[in-house]
């Protein structure tokens, strides 16, 4: 099995099937979503890489979404942040940088402190241990076999249940809001991580610090656990740049 997987690596190998064409307003609506979730798929796959200065026509073909919706999904992406529409020139997608890995990270720590301490205090036992025991199979699945692509993405979906449960304990539509925007900065930052087998059970113990203050009902140890993951975890980006 391979040791090291870059994160993003896995393009597309054909050009994505075009959108069909709208024929009613909430049609439009829902083409939007789509453009939106396919502009964000070629992001983070690499087939626009992240920092390109490209036109809409660029977009068109690469991507296969008519220029309406691309329009509107452009629009709700440079309003979060994602990237920037020069008019009359192209669109400048967002490149990562040591600031925005910084202030990425703090915000996430200010919104999940919060949230490791709601979880500890309100989650219920079967969903906490849900949690602990699919983070134990997938640390004992890596420790004895290494790391493969499929783990690679097991783990992508296990960090997102172990962040998305705890955001939502708050049961706050606003944050959880913001804390998509920030999910997609995060995933712009980690394009280039290059994950190994030792970065990967880190990560997963990490994750059962929290998890066992949150399963005795541990407020201060959840959001300590939690601010020192975070800090591990910026300190482990920092070093990519």
């Amino acid at each position: 099995m391979s040791e090291a997987i870059t994160l993003g690596s896995r393009r597309r190998t054909a050009a994505p099937a075009a959108i069909a064409p709208a024929t009613a307003g909430g049609d439009n609506r829902r083409l939007s979503d789509i453009a939106y979730a396919r502009i964000l798929e070629g992001l983070f796959e690499r087939t626009v890489p992240a920092g390109a200065f490209v036109s809409q026509n660029d977009l068109v073909r690469l991507l296969g979404i008519p220029v309406q919706p691309l329009r509107d999904a452009l629009r709700v992406l440079e309003a979060e942040g994602v990237l920037t529409i020069h008019p009359r020139s192209g669109i400048q997608f967002l490149k990562p940088d040591l600031e925005l890995a910084r202030s990425t990270y703090q915000f996430r720590s200010i919104i999940e402190r919060s949230a490791a301490r709601t979880f500890s205090e309100t989650a219920g036992a079967a969903e906490i241990g849900g949690l602990i025991e699919a983070h134990q199979t997938l640390l004992e699945r890596i420790e004895t076999g290494g790391l493969d692509v499929e783990d690679i993405s097991a783990l992508d979906a296990l960090e997102e249940r172990f962040h998305g449960s705890m955001i939502a304990s708050l049961r706050n539509p606003l944050i959880e809001t913001t804390s998509r925007r920030l999910k997609n900065y995060v995933r712009i930052i980690r394009l280039e991580r290059l994950v190994t087998q030792p970065l990967a059970m880190r990560t997963l113990r990490e994750h059962l610090e929290i998890l066992h203050a949150c399963r005795d009902r541990d407020a201060d140890r959840a959001e300590a656990a939690l601010s020192a993951h975070f800090q591990a975890a910026l300190q482990r980006i920092l070093g990519m740049f």
